[in-house]
C-alpha cells in the first residue's frame, strides 16, 4: 500500500495558500510577505521531490501549477513522475503535454484504489478542497506542515469543519527556525 502525504504551508490558524497567493483574500501572498526566508526551513521541499514517486492534485491546483512547474528548475524532480488529478470536470484535452504522464481520477474511491497499487509515496501539493475530502475519508497517511507564525482569519483551510471522530497523529519530525517557522511532520495513527 502506498503512503499518501499532504504537504502544506499553513498559518497557525489553519489557512493554506499557494506561495504566490490566492486572489480574493485580504492577506493573499502571506507565505513570503511576512516571514524572513531561511533556506534551511524549506529543506523538506527538496526532500519531498526525492522521496515521492507520484503527485496528486485537485483540479484548481493542477490548473495553477501545470502552466508553471514543468519549466521550473526548482520542481524538475516532479516533471518525470506520474501525476494524478482528482476532478469531475477536467477532460484529457485540459491536460498539459509537457509535464509527463497525467491521469484524471474521478472520485475518492479511485484515489483509494491508487493507494492500493505498488509504488512509492504519493505527495499532495496545494489542493485545499481535495485535502479536506482526503482527510475526512481517512486517506491521508502523513502530513508535512510548514507552520507560519501568523494568524490570518480568512482563507482556505487545510482541514474541514466536518464533525467527525478524533484522528490521532504522531509527531515524527519537527524543528523550529529563527524566523518563527515550524516544521511538523505527523503520521496518522490508525
Amino acid at each position: 500500500m502506498r503512503t499518501l502525504i499532504t504537504t502544506a504551508f499553513v498559518s497557525l490558524d489553519g489557512v493554506v495558500e499557494a506561495p504566490g497567493g490566492e486572489p480574493g483574500y485580504r492577506n493573499s501572498g502571506w507565505t513570503f510577505k511576512h516571514t524572513e526566508f531561511l533556506p534551511e526551513a524549506f529543506e523538506i521541499k527538496g526532500r519531498e521531490q526525492e522521496e515521492a514517486a507520484a503527485m496528486l492534485l485537485g483540479r484548481v491546483s493542477y490548473q495553477a501549477f501545470s502552466p508553471v512547474w514543468p519549466d521550473m528548475a526548482d520542481f524538475a524532480g516532479y516533471k518525470a513522475m506520474p501525476k494524478y488529478v482528482v476532478s469531475t470536470s477536467l477532460g484529457e484535452d485540459d491536460l498539459v503535454s509537457n509535464w509527463g504522464r497525467t491521469t484524471i481520477l474521478r472520485s475518492l474511491d479511485e484515489v483509494a484504489a491508487l493507494k492500493e497499487t505498488e509504488g512509492g509515496p504519493i505527495i499532495v501539493h496545494g489542493s485545499a478542497s481535495l485535502n479536506q475530502a482526503l482527510s475526512d475519508a481517512g486517506l491521508i497517511d502523513r502530513y508535512h506542515l510548514l507552520v507560519f507564525p501568523l494568524l490570518l482569519g480568512a482563507g482556505k483551510r487545510l482541514f474541514s469543519a466536518t464533525d467527525k471522530d478524533v484522528q490521532k497523529l504522531k509527531l515524527v519530525e519537527h524543528e523550529a527556525y529563527a524566523n518563527g517557522l515550524q516544521k511538523n511532520v505527523f503520521d496518522v495513527i490508525r
